[in-house]
């Protein structure tokens, strides 16, 4: 498996659930050891460098984290700036400027000294995101940050992620939602089975013929009426669908009616 990340670029892992999105995250960021082969961050073997070196170029969003009961937002934010404290260098007010200006950039200043698990979904996601944002990372790793996100919550999290990619930090994370994928992501890198399908721009990922090789789904791909790119359309039943097999049953039923009557009168005229 070869898979190259653009330097302030957006990436997206798609494919089916379990084909391996995760698993290829988590390698990328050290969680896990590949077992052959090596992940290379600026020319280095991540493996080999120290996890504080690490933590300050590499920050990771896990799928669904949790904070300890209570810890208030700030809190949390100011656990970013841990890869940067030392015994000689201690928490100042640079750390604390810092963590003020991703509040403010993730719109949680008001909530500063609420606790994370009073927070919506989305106001909860923007933390974390703010945590990684103290940390001051160039790429920024992000497992499912939509996932059980009312639609709304969604397109702010996104939005949030283009901004900050747009400010010159690199972006991957695993989407479920391959028209979002399409729309924010400036490569699409598809999955099945473990293994790469195919990966490029949107636009060369999301055919009819990837979609039902990768999802093993007939869908028909559109242009999207406000970006302008790629959306799949998935070719199955709908509530027309439903409504035409109604009024066919109905005209069926007429039909049948409108013979019986028919019959009904011959019969008569034979009696007669």
């Amino acid at each position: 498996m070869n898979v190259r990340i653009e330097e302030g670029s957006i990436t997206a892992l798609v494919g089916p659930n379990g084909c391996g999105k995760s698993t290829l995250l988590r390698g990328l960021s050290r969680l896990l050891k590949p077992a052959g082969g090596t992940v290379y961050l600026d020319g280095h073997d991540i493996h080999a460098m120290k996890a504080k070196e690490l933590a300050k170029k590499l920050g990771i969003l896990p799928q669904s984290p949790t904070a300890p009961e209570g810890l208030t937002v700030h809190e949390l934010v100011a656990q970013g700036r841990y890869p940067h404290q030392s015994w000689f260098q201690q928490w100042s007010k640079e750390d604390e400027r810092i963590v003020d200006q991703a509040l403010t950039k993730t719109n949680l200043t008001m909530f500063a000294d609420r606790p994370v698990d009073t927070l919506s979904g989305g106001q909860r996601q923007r933390a974390w995101i703010a945590m990684a944002l103290a940390q001051q990372t160039d790429v920024l790793l992000l497992d499912e940050p939509t996932t059980y996100l009312d639609l709304a919550y969604q397109m702010d999290v996104l939005d949030l992620l283009d901004d900050l990619n747009a400010e010159g930090r690199t972006v991957v994370m695993v989407l479920h939602d391959l028209n979002q994928a399409a729309r924010y992501a400036d490569t699409v890198v598809a999955l099945r089975g473990g293994q790469i399908i195919t990966q490029g721009e949107p636009e060369r990922v999301m055919t009819p013929e990837n979609i039902w090789q990768i999802f093993g789904l007939k869908a028909e791909v559109v242009t999207d009426p406000i970006t302008g790119t790629p959306m799949c359309v998935p070719i199955g039943r709908s509530r027309r669908h439903k409504q035409a097999a109604a009024k066919a049953s109905q005209n069926n039923n007429q039909s049948n009616n409108q013979s019986g009557s028919q019959n009904g009168q011959v019969r008569s005229k034979a009696l007669v």
